[in-house]
C-alpha cells in the first residue's frame, strides 16, 4: 500500500492505495490484472487511536466525499470516536476508474457486460477487506452504509460479519426479493411524493405538463447537443427523493419557456439546468438494476429485463408515451427509473446500449447475500429507515430488518433519503446511541 499525509483543517489526512485482483476469486494474470482502490483516512487532532469507520458510499457508482473542512456535518460528528475512512469503491473517484473510456479497450459489448459483473457488492467488500487488512492492522471497524452502501454493508455481513464490529445504514436495507417487488413499489413511493411536490407548488404540474407536450412536438437541444425528451426531462424527479434538493426543483421550473420571434421556446437557463439535473454518471447508469440481481441464493437464474422500464405502465402516472396534456390522468416525473430509451438519448450511455442490454438478460450473476447467515447475524446493526423514502421502500426495509437477526430500526419521517448529509451529523448521533443504548 501507497500511502501519502498532509494536514487539513487540523485533521491528519492519509490518502492510501492498494492494489487488488480485478476479480478476488481468481489468481493476478494478463486477463486478471490488478486495479487500485483509493480510500482517504481521516484523524482528528488526538484521534490515533481511536478505532475506525468506514464509510460506504451511496450509488452505485458514488465515490467517497469530498468535504472542504472534515470537521462539518456527520463527517465531524464520527471523528469524535473514530478515525474514518471514505471509500472510493472500485471504479469511482481515484481508484481505477470505469468509464467508457476505460470500457474501450474491451472488445465488444460481451466482455464489457462481464467485466461490468465485477463491481458489485461482492467485490467491492472485498476490496474493503483488503483496506482493513492494511489499515487496521486486521483490527475490526465499525461500518456506516448510506442508501447503496447498506447494501453492501449486508454483503459485508453476509461473507465477512468477523470483520465488523456494528454496523449503521442510513436509508439502505435494501429489500431481498425480486427486483420487480422493488421497483412496484418505488413507483408508488414516487407518486406519493410528486403529489407532496404539487400539494406544495400547485403551479408546478402545469409547468411540467406543458414543457413534456413542448418538448413531443419541438425540438430543443440540452447543452450537450442532443433532443430533450420527455423522458429524460421527466427524470429530474430525482430531486423529489432528497431532502435537500426538493425545493430546488421549484425554482428550476419557475420560468421555463421564453418567446423567440414569436415562438415560445425553453430558455437557455432551464436548459442548462435540467442537463445539470439528468447528467448521467454511466457506471449509476449501467449498474443501476444489476445491483438487485439474482440478490440472494433463492432468486438464482432470474434476469431483470429492464425493470423499471416494463412496470412504467403498471402505475397510473408513469406511463412512458402518456399524453401530458390528458388532464384525466396524472403525469408523474420519476426517480430512479432507468429506461431503456435513456440510453439511446444519452451521450454519456448511448456507447453502453449493447452492454447494458446483456446486463438485463443475465442469470448468471452470483448472490450477494446470504439470508441464512444473516437471520443469525451476531453484529449489532442500527439503522434509520426514512418513512418517505422513494428510493429504498420502507416496507422491504423493515421486513428485512425482521429477517436480520440484531438489528434495530428507527423509523422517522423527519428526513429524505439524504438525511445524513442534510441533518448536519444528527441522524448519525442518533444512530450511535441507538447502537450503544
Amino acid at each position: 500500500m501507497r500511502t501519502t499525509t498532509y494536514v487539513q483543517h487540523s485533521c491528519t489526512v492519509h490518502e492510501h492505495r492498494l492494489e487488488v485482483p480485478l476479480d478476488h476469486s481468481k489468481p493476478i494474470s494478463p486477463t486478471n490484472p490488478k486495479i487500485e482502490i483509493f480510500a482517504r483516512e481521516i484523524i482528528r487532532p488526538g484521534g490515533e487511536k481511536l478505532p475506525h469507520l468506514v464509510f460506504l458510499q451511496g450509488g452505485p457508482g458514488g465515490k467517497g466525499p469530498r468535504q472542504g473542512d472534515f470537521r462539518d456535518g456527520w463527517i465531524g460528528e464520527a471523528l469524535k470516536e473514530f478515525r474514518v475512512v471514505l471509500l472510493d469503491q472500485r471504479g469511482t473517484g481515484q481508484s481505477t476508474r470505469m468509464d467508457w473510456q476505460a470500457l474501450q479497450e474491451l472488445p465488444d459489448d460481451q466482455a464489457r457486460a462481464d467485466h461490468l459483473m465485477l463491481f458489485r457488492q461482492d467485490q467491492i467488500i472485498k476490496d474493503a477487506e483488503a483496506f482493513r487488512a492494511e489499515i487496521t492492522d486486521g483490527a475490526k471497524w465499525t461500518t456506516l452504509g448510506q442508501s447503496y452502501g447498506g447494501f453492501l454493508t449486508l454483503a459485508y455481513l453476509s461473507t465477512a460479519p468477523e470483520a465488523v464490529e456494528a454496523s449503521l445504514v442510513t436509508g439502505g436495507l435494501p429489500g431481498l426479493v425480486h427486483v420487480d417487488d422493488i421497483y412496484r413499489l418505488s413507483y408508488e413511493k414516487t407518486a406519493a411524493r410528486n403529489r407532496f411536490y404539487f400539494s406544495r407548488y400547485p403551479g408546478d404540474e402545469q409547468k411540467i405538463r406543458e414543457v413534456a407536450a413542448h418538448v413531443r412536438d419541438t425540438e430543443e437541444l440540452l447543452p450537450t447537443g442532443e433532443r430533450l425528451s420527455s423522458e429524460r426531462l421527466r427524470m429530474i424527479g430525482m430531486s423529489l427523493g432528497m431532502q435537500s434538493r426538493t425545493d430546488m426543483l421549484h425554482y428550476l421550473l419557475e420560468g421555463p419557456f421564453v418567446t423567440l420571434r414569436g415562438e415560445r421556446r425553453l430558455s437557455l437557463e432551464f436548459l442548462e439546468g435540467v442537463a445539470a439535473e439528468v447528467a448521467m454518471n454511466p457506471m449509476y447508469g449501467v449498474l443501476q438494476e444489476a445491483i438487485y440481481a439474482c440478490a440472494t441464493p433463492e432468486l438464482a437464474g432470474t434476469a431483470t429485463a429492464w425493470s423499471a422500464d416494463r412496470l412504467a405502465e403498471e402505475v397510473p402516472g408513469f406511463a412512458k408515451d402518456a399524453d401530458p396534456l390528458d388532464a384525466s390522468e396524472p403525469y408523474y416525473l420519476t426517480g430512479e427509473h432507468m429506461m431503456r430509451r435513456i440510453f439511446d438519448e444519452d451521450p454519456a450511455l448511448a456507447p453502453l446500449a449493447g452492454t447494458s442490454d446483456i446486463l438485463a438478460a443475465r442469470t448468471d450473476w452470483p448472490a450477494v447475500y446470504s439470508p441464512e447467515r444473516l437471520a443469525a447475524n451476531e453484529v449489532p446493526i442500527a439503522a434509520a429507515v426514512y418513512e418517505e423514502d422513494m428510493f429504498v421502500p420502507r416496507e422491504l426495509s423493515l421486513a428485512t430488518a425482521q429477517a436480520v437477526r440484531n438489528t434495530r430500526t428507527w423509523i422517522t419521517n423527519e428526513y429524505q433519503h439524504d438525511g445524513l448529509r442534510a441533518s448536519s451529523g444528527r441522524v448519525f448521533a442518533h444512530l450511535l446511541e441507538l447502537l450503544r443504548d
